[in-house]
């Protein structure tokens, strides 16, 4: 089949036809809600310097890939549900491949360089500034945005080399594996499956590895603690664990529904899950980060109380808590 003149037929949304100006409002709605937090974060961090720390530097980071993550996705979700066919162009289902795939590595590597500075900052409080450095940040940030779409990168030429038969994905968007199985070749096809779950491994291994040693190190220097400390202490922790916790379970219904057959599962379900991902995560973390940090909170609530929204009193209490 001529890969110029193709284009892939997204099945999934045959299950929203009936309801797809309702859905586009959803989603609509979900799109803007998405960029309001996650920019207001960015702006309120980015103008206020006693913000200026190295967990708010990566808090940051992780906004700006939840812009990217949701723009690479939304906005396409909503073309497709107004259109007739359903039809998606392959240059455009291979760029949104490589945005998506690239999104959710960031995401992860963000997240393991969060818990990386949560470890040095209750296991080496003294030698925190020491070690969090503005060249140590500088080479992390560095890390984390580059990385993922050079490693991915290099993945995602074998799938650029396809050739394709067959032209139908079971989903919202595109995604690499549903792109391998439409390849003519199956020896294409078995190489990079192979290839394509050993990247995940390699990709995954590191980053699971520094987040156990993290949260390791942090329960023994705990354990020595008073309760008030490791109150403290866990509390800190509270907004990455749940931004983690977030992000592992929408990536693992992602990777299971693209792996193994799942057309036991309603239409309608794997819709929900295939979405969690791209949508829960984004909303999530600004909220986390915003209201469950109490330096940022404070900060949000001062911005309130300048416009009067809200009464004085109220940031001195949150302040004492």
């Amino acid at each position: 089949m001529d890969n110029t003149t193709l284009t892939f037929t997204m099945t999934a949304y045959t299950a929203m036809a009936n309801y797809k100006h309702g859905f586009f409002t959803i989603f609509l709605l979900l799109y803007c809600v998405t960029i309001l937090l996650n920019s207001l974060l960015i702006t309120l961090i980015h103008q206020n310097n006693a913000l200026h720390q190295p967990m708010n530097v990566f808090t940051c980071l992780l906004s700006i890939n939840e812009i990217y993550g949701s723009t690479s996705l939304l906005p396409a979700i909503m073309v497709m549900l107004m259109s007739e066919t359903h039809e998606m162009v392959v240059e455009w289902c291979m760029t949104q491949v490589y945005f998506l795939h690239t999104y959710a590595s960031a995401e992860f590597l963000i997240l393991a360089v969060m818990g990386y500075d949560r470890y040095v900052a209750i296991c080496l409080p003294l030698h925190y500034t020491s070690i969090m450095s503005n060249s140590k940040i500088g080479k992390l940030v560095a890390l984390a945005g580059l990385y993922p779409l050079i490693l991915f990168g290099c993945f995602y030429s074998l799938t650029l080399q396809l050739s394709f038969c067959g032209n139908v994905i079971p989903k919202l968007y595109c995604v690499n594996m549903e792109l391998v199985k439409n390849a003519c070749s199956n020896s294409s096809k078995l190489y990079i499956s192979t290839v394509g779950l050993v990247l995940i491994l390699f990709f995954v291994v590191p980053q699971v590895v520094i987040i156990v040693f993290s949260y390791v190190k942090i329960l023994r220097v705990c354990r020595k603690l008073s309760r008030e400390s490791q109150r403290k202490a866990l509390k800190t922790c509270f907004p990455h664990l749940l931004s983690l916790l977030n992000y592992t379970i929408g990536s693992c219904f992602e990777i299971i529904q693209t792996r193994f057959d799942m057309t036991f599962v309603s239409i309608e379900t794997r819709i929900f899950l295939s979405l969690y991902f791209i949508i829960i995560p984004p909303i999530a973390n600004p909220l986390l980060y915003g209201l469950g940090t109490q330096i940022v909170r404070v900060h949000i609530l001062n911005l309130l109380v300048r416009y009067k929204i809200l009464p004085t009193n109220l940031v001195k209490a949150v302040s004492v808590a």
